[in-house]
């Protein structure tokens, strides 16, 4: 009797630590996963700052006084690098994001800034780079929401915080800087360059007398 309970209990030991096993190894491939996903985000963050530089001297070259506009995208890319937290990172997204929409907005109103090549195959590349910062913010957060669902619910809940596994941050975008940074300047219909005015709209010629 005495060795059949022993063999029970020998059974049911070797089973929790399968379990413990397995879970721990869960919750280790989960978090790797989301280390993998942020850096495919922290890439294409990269590349965003290298772009921006180049961006900022070519329009100097069309608006020099416009300083206060360039001073605030430098100081919001210096917070994006100098980030040390997913929600900071954030945060100076957002900032950067507001503030080359408004170095964009300066653009408009000079025809040949819009029509230098440079600035236009930056523009692209750097609309090209918020598209795939998109794409990599959905999967880290997507591979977020599945590690944290892991360790906050049951079984995983009793034993993440024994083996030193915590939930993780999200990267939160607000609703105006989720669209991609982009401005169209092609020709639009109805749109004149800044400076030029609409040629008037011909008059169109007095209609006939109805017929009797």
């Amino acid at each position: 009797m005495g060795s059949a309970v022993a063999v029970i209990v020998l059974i049911v030991a070797v089973v929790l630590v399968l379990i413990l096993i397995g879970l721990f190894n869960r919750f280790v491939r989960l978090r790797n996963r989301a280390d993998n996903a942020w850096a495919q985000v922290d890439l294409q963050l990269r590349r965003r700052y290298d772009l921006i530089p180049n961006l900022v001297e070519t329009v100097k070259g069309y608006a020099a006084h416009e300083r206060e506009v360039f001073e605030r995208v430098a100081q919001a890319r210096t917070a994006g690098i100098a980030a040390r937290t997913v929600a900071e990172q954030g945060q100076a997204e957002n900032a950067l994001t507001a503030a080359l929409r408004q170095l964009f907005a300066v653009a408009e109103a000079y025809p040949q800034l819009r029509a230098n090549e440079s600035f236009r195959d930056l523009e692209q590349q750097l609309s090209d780079t918020e598209q795939q910062i998109l794409i990599a913010r959905q999967i880290y957060n997507d591979t977020v929401l599945a590690y944290n669902n892991a360790i906050q619910t049951f079984p995983g809940v009793l034993l993440a915080g024994s083996f030193g596994f915590s939930a993780r941050d999200y990267l939160e975008v607000e609703e105006a800087s989720r669209a991609p940074v982009r401005v169209d300047f092609g020709d639009l219909p109805g749109q004149q360059p800044a400076g030029e005015q609409a040629p008037p709209a011909e008059q169109a010629p007095s209609p006939g007398p109805p017929p009797s």
